[in-house]
Parts: structure tokens; sequence; C-alpha cells
């Protein structure tokens, strides 16, 4: 096996040839996992802060400036994360930056913080939605990649939760329940990630390079 401190490139045998991986692979998927251990501790941390410290301004602006630093986190992970399907690689980046969007524009509009906006206003969903739905296609990837268990809860925990308060059928103590589930998997997620071997996060490069090849000659 392959650990994640090691620098030197090592030759794997892929689907279409061999293929080597380099330090800088590796240092990607570093950056990978560092983006997502810091989505899910900001997540983490907003959620803790509003459940036990009590909904206070200071304590709402607080989660709020925490979820912008989740979405930074997010769009670093989907900036280095490795995609086999380019479209769908692209789709969750723009999905990324809808929501940032969204949320920025949620944030000047309105004089309360975001999440309070949030929780007021279901219909801020169609916006700051995307950038959930960019997180779901991650964890819909590593469950799909790795069957990992709490992804694939996450899969179908993350949309169901946002369509349910768009449409105002979320019961407020369900969704406390939920939101504490959501934050206790992501953190389990982003620390498996951590530990977890290197090369299988890189992929078959020879799947890539195919890939390349086959979009040229389609050109």
């Amino acid at each position: 096996m392959v650990v994640a401190t090691e620098v030197s490139s090592e030759t794997y045998e892929g689907q279409f040839g061999p293929f080597v991986i380099t330090p800088n692979d590796r240092r990607e998927v570093v950056i990978y996992r560092i983006g997502l251990g810091v989505a899910a501790f900001s997540f983490a941390l907003a959620v803790t802060l509003l459940l036990l410290g009590g909904v206070t301004a200071g304590l709402l602006w607080l989660a709020s400036g925490l979820y912008f630093l989740m979405w930074v986190g997010l769009g670093v992970s989907l900036w280095f994360i490795h995609i086999y399907l380019r479209p769908l690689h692209q789709a969750l980046q723009v999905f990324w930056l809808v929501g940032g969007l969204a949320s920025i524009g949620l944030a000047i509009s309105f004089p309360a913080p975001l999440v309070l906006t949030a929780y007021q206003q279901p219909l801020s969903m169609l916006g700051i939605g995307f950038t959930f739905a960019a997180l779901t296609g991650i964890f819909f990837k590593e469950a799909f990649c790795f069957n990992r268990l709490e992804t694939k809860i996450l899969t179908l925990l993350v949309p169901a939760m946002l369509l349910t308060h768009l449409v105002g059928a979320l019961p407020v103590m369900l969704g406390r329940d939920l939101l504490i589930v959501w934050a206790v998997l992501f953190s389990v997620f982003a620390f498996r990630k951590l530990v977890q071997p290197i090369p299988p996060d890189i992929g078959d490069k020879s799947v890539f390079e195919y890939l390349k090849q086959q979009r040229q000659v389609n050109a």
C-alpha cells in the first residue's frame, strides 16, 4: 500500500495502460481533503453554536460567516477533486459558483444574518441550495466510488432537507435533529478522508487520459 506521506512517483497498471502517480497528484488530493475538512468543521461548528449557544444576533452572524467559510472550503475541494466525467465536474463547480453568488446577493439584499434569512425565507433555497447541491455531488461521488455509509445517507438527507424546507414542510424539531445528523456524518466523512490512503482518491489516470483523447478526437 502506498501511504499518504510518500512523495516518490509510483507506477500503476490502469484500465487503459500504466500510469504514474506523481507528488503533484498527491498534493492535489491533500488539498482536496483539507478543503473538505474546512467545510465540515465550519458546518459542524455553525450547527453546534446555533443549537447549544442559543439564537442570538452575534451567533447568527458568526454562523453566517462559517457558512461562507464552508463555501470556500467546498470550492477548494471542487477545484482539486478527481472526477472521471468532466461534465459532472464542471456542473458541480457551476452549482458551487451559483450558490455562492446567490448567497452574497441575499446577504446584501437582506439586513439579517444569512442563516436567519435562509430560515425565514424558504425560497432562498432556490439560490443557496446550489451550494449544497454541489456538496451533495461530492457525497454522491464518494458513495459511488468508496461505498461509504455516511455519504450514502447524506446523498439522500441533504436534498430531502432542502426540498422540504423549501416547500415549508419541515417541522422545526425534526429539522433540528436532522441538522445534527448532517453535521455528525459530514464530520465523520471528512475525518475518514484524512486517514484514507491517497492513491484511491487519485483514481485511474489512464481513464482520464483516455477520456481526454476521446474529447480531442470528437473535437
